[in-house]
Order: C-alpha cells, then structure tokens, then sequence
C-alpha cells in the first residue's frame, strides 16, 4: 500500500472505529427511488439481524426524517450527537437540524463537510452497517463524499428505462475511478402487478437492470416493482418492510438485503489492503 493510501485509510478508520461496512447507495440521476431504496435497505438488513445506521448524505433534498417519521431533533453528549432511532435503525440526516422547508444554498465543499462531522461528532457506537443515502448524479459534490468517506462499497438504484440505465452505468464508472468496488444494482419501479386482476404489466420496459449488470461485471441485487405502499409508507414514515413485512413487496427488499450482505461478506473475505478514495480526481 502507498504512504498516501495508508493515509487515507488511517483518516477514513478514524470518522468511524466502530463500523464494519459502510454502503454508499447511490444512482446516476435523480427520480429513481434512490432513497426508498436506501431506507428499506437499511430497515430490512436490521430485520436480518445486522446493527445499522443510516446517515442521510443528501444535504440538498434530506427525506429521512419524513420517511422514517422522524420529527425530533438528535441530543448533544459529551461533545457529541446521538443519532435518532427508528425501526431498529440510528439516524442521522441535515433534516433533523435545520427547518424543514428551509434551503440549503450551499456549495459543494460546505455539503460534504456537513456529511463529514455525521460521522466525526456523532455517537454511533458499534455497528455492522451504515448506509450513506447519496445525492444523485455524478457531479463535484458526489466525488468530494466519495473521496472522503470511508465507503466499503456502493450499490447503484435505476430503473428499467435506457435513459435512467445509462446514467446508472455513469454512477458505476465513477465508483471506479475512486477505487469504491460496486457491490450491485437494484432496478426500481420493474414491473407493475395490478391490484385487481393480477396482471403483470413492465410499464417501464423490463429487464434492463440485469442486463445492465452483466454488461458491466457486477451483481443484480434485486427488483422492486411499482406498489402504492411503498410511497404511501414513504410518506407516512412506515418502510414497506415495516408496514407490510409479510408482503411479497417487503420480500423483495429482504432479499436484496440478503444478497448485498453476502457480496460484502465475500469482498471482506478477499478486501485489498487499502480501501476507496485513494485516487485523487481533478473535475
């Protein structure tokens, strides 16, 4: 390992001494479920078993409090925040500090220090997962986080259709240019299944998500189909896997959890000694 990435690793080990694995859930453009995804992942793998902590990244459009019905504000210890809880999972997102419609007119650099101190000035204790709920896109702000959270991995959300696919394929490339291995992709909105008759409609095309992953030499982790309770408990601050966990619906979230915990179980088994954002990226 070079001086410099044996740096960066000390410095990444140091914002989080009591996290095994840190998962960047990400996506290539915005309107893809990137964060219902990212809050029933992290319900479901709690449901599993796992410790997990969920640190809502997206500064600029912060919905964990809503979809988690969150609606009180972290304490301070010993110089420290403790995050809030629920449904078996801490929390931590710029929407529990600030007005819920007040805007954050921030630059990149102030978007990902705030990202930052969720990791160094909060108490988050022993845990098996954190999950990083990622701006959309490809940009400056998605590089800076990147390059300077510890991330063990990411996983990339699209949906079916070929432009949300060649935007994902974007996410996925730029994960390698900062040396995050790509655990998989979750294609949301797959299929619709009509309430009444049972018939199964791809609205959005089908498929591509797979396709997708075989394309680029990673794992499709799973798809989630269009189903009113899902933005429904979005809405409510009730995960799918909370308010229907017997649903064939909140299934397919397990199972992804499911899957997304072996390809980290097998990558630590194998893991390079240094660990993502050792490349440094002029944009």
């Amino acid at each position: 390992m070079t001086p410099q990435a044996q740096q960066t690793q000390h410095q990444q080990q140091a914002l989080l001494p009591g996290v095994k694995n840190t998962i960047a859930v990400a996506s290539g453009k915005g309107g893809v479920g990137k964060s219902t995804v990212a809050v029933n992942l992290a319900v479901a793998l709690a449901k599993e078993g796992h410790s997990v902590g969920l640190i809502d990244a997206d500064v600029y459009g912060p919905s964990a409090p809503l979809m988690l019905g969150i609606n009180k504000k972290p304490v301070v210890d010993n110089q420290k925040l403790i995050p809030l809880e629920a449904h078996g999972i801490k929390v931590m997102s710029i929407g529990f500090l600030v007005d819920e419609e007040q805007a954050m007119i921030w630059r990149g650099p102030m978007a990902s220090g705030a990202v930052r101190q969720f990791m160094s000035d909060v108490e988050w204790g022993d845990l098996e997962y954190i999950i990083f709920d990622l701006p959309p896109g490809t940009g400056d702000i998605q590089l800076t986080l990147v390059q300077s959270i510890p991330l063990t991995g990411a996983i990339i959300v699209t949906t079916p259709q070929d432009i949300a696919l060649a935007d994902a394929r974007k996410g996925l490339r730029m994960f390698e240019r900062v040396n995050v291995p790509v655990f998989g992709i979750v294609e949301n909105m797959s299929y619709y299944i009509c309430t009444s008759c049972g018939h199964r409609e791809e609205i959005f095309s089908y498929g591509g998500g797979k396709r997708s992953a075989e394309k680029l030499g990673t794992e499709f982790l799973g798809e989630i189909p269009l189903y009113t309770k899902i933005r429904e408990g979005g809405d409510t601050g009730k995960p799918i896997v909370v308010l229907e966990p017997d649903s064939e619906h909140s299934k397919q979230f397990i199972e992804i959890a499911r899957n997304l915990h072996v390809e980290v179980k097998k990558y630590n088994e194998t893991r390079p000694e240094g660990r993502g954002g050792d490349i440094v990226i002029d944009v």
